[in-house]
């Protein structure tokens, strides 16, 4: 298996003035949706159908965003680990931040130790 890329031609932010470059872009092929993943979970069972795989799955969602909602790195083991992250302007000091300032929120998600594995016998394709 391949991972699919076009390239992109992006000028240089810092000095716009620059010649532009062509970079890689990953190119998706497809999706899983959740209940295919679901399904496909379920296959690798056979104590399991995928209506259960669906609520388990269904209830990890409601976890994960409970947990990260009030602050908290959930670690998914071997899988990775989700957190909160932050966009804000910048205050003079520490006294004089406050919490409007925070413009954005992220979930950032950091990998474990299979899809790092995983990331290093990639092989592309240009389409």
């Amino acid at each position: 298996m391949t991972v699919p890329f076009v390239t992109v031609e992006k000028g240089n932010p810092a000095d716009p003035s620059a010649p532009k470059k062509h970079y890689a872009s990953a190119k998706a092929r497809g999706e899983l949706r959740f209940r295919g993943l679901g399904k496909e979970i379920a296959e690798g069972s056979t104590t399991v159908s995928d209506t259960d795989v669906l609520a388990v799955l269904n209830d990890l969602v409601k976890i994960l965003c409970r947990h990260l909602a009030n602050g908290e790195i959930v670690r998914f083991g071997d899988f990775g680990s989700f957190q909160i992250g932050l966009r804000s302007e910048g205050a003079e000091t520490a006294e004089k931040f406050r919490p409007s300032m925070i413009k954005s929120t992220k979930v950032v998600f950091r990998p474990g130790i299979d899809l790092k594995e995983m990331q290093k016998t990639l092989k592309f394709e240009k389409v």
